[in-house]
């Protein structure tokens, strides 16, 4: 088979523990947010209209408070540093959201199954933040134990990380 056989537990970890797929997991919760965050940031005025069609107001004043929140806290967590602050703030503020953007309750039929999915959608992110955060404090407080394969360094980048000091950044 070409490129080895991938049922390997050897090549499953040396590809959980590699220096890209931290960072893809890293930004897989918070990328999409830093984007769209980004972007209301530019469009301010419609990051407000959005706010006030979803009932709170002052709009200038949540649509403040939903980017700060998201873009500092997308980034705190693919940096890793503060993660918990980070994971924690987005994923309160992202709660907040998912139960006032989707009032599923009061929908029937089609219109609720749809509606019911973008808020399980927010919940599936939310327990991605909370996995990120609970796994940079087992690894802050030396609990989590990870070794990373040695390599090669591309692009002027250090060699592959070797503990979970080098992987979380302490």
């Amino acid at each position: 088979m070409p490129g080895g056989d991938m049922r390997d537990p050897r090549r499953i970890a040396a590809i959980l523990a590699g220096r890209w797929t931290w960072r893809a997991a890293r930004i897989g919760p918070t990328g999409a947010d830093l984007l769209s965050r980004t972007t209301r940031l530019i469009y301010f005025p419609a990051a407000i209209a959005e706010q006030e069609g979803l009932d709170p107001v002052p709009g200038r004043l949540w649509a403040s408070l939903a980017i700060a929140v998201e873009l500092i806290g997308s980034i705190l967590v693919i940096v890793w540093r503060w993660v918990w602050l980070g994971a924690g703030a987005f994923g309160v503020r992202t709660a907040i959201a998912a139960f006032v953007a989707n009032n599923f309750r009061a929908l029937h039929g089609r219109a609720r199954f749809v509606v019911l999915n973008s808020f399980l959608e927010h919940v599936s992110m939310i327990a991605g933040l909370v996995i990120a955060a609970m796994v940079a404090s087992y690894a802050n407080r030396g609990l989590l134990a990870l070794q990373a394969p040695c390599g090669r360094a591309t692009r002027g980048e250090p060699p592959a990380p070797t503990t979970s000091s080098h992987l979380f950044g302490k």
